[in-house]
């Protein structure tokens, strides 16, 4: 049973940076997996950031590719989002989310997809 743990939240002036980790554990070295980061800020829909499967192929959307970047251990089990020159609109509650990646499936950043999810860490920029 995969058991995700997001830390590094926390208030920030906006220009400054964050890095959020994603803990992983219960993870089979032998399976690969799609990992994503999304954010939900109050009264806002959770909005998908990015996705790293287990080759380290990343996708990020368009509007923070330029400003964050997701990145992970060697393994699977640390997932990182380097979040650089933070706005007020990005605070938010950031959560790490995972799936199993099937032989010849594609690491999509589909909120549904994702059965493994973390409780998020907050973080607040003003």
């Amino acid at each position: 049973h995969v058991q995700l743990v997001e830390s590094g939240g926390g208030s920030v002036q906006a220009g400054g940076s964050l890095r959020l980790s994603c803990s992983a554990s219960g993870t089979n070295t032998k399976t690969k997996y799609c990992m994503a980061w999304f954010r939900q800020a109050p009264g806002k829909e959770r909005e998908g950031l990015g996705t790293i499967d287990s080759d380290g192929g990343t996708s990020s959307v368009d509007s923070v590719k330029d400003q964050f970047t997701i990145s992970k251990a060697n393994g699977q089990d640390t997932l990182y989002l380097q979040m650089n020159n933070l706005k007020p609109e990005d605070s938010a509650r950031y959560y790490c989310a995972g799936r199993q990646l099937w032989p010849g499936g594609v690491c999509r950043l589909r909120r549904a997809d994702f059965g493994y999810w973390g409780q998020g860490t907050q973080v607040t920029v003003s």
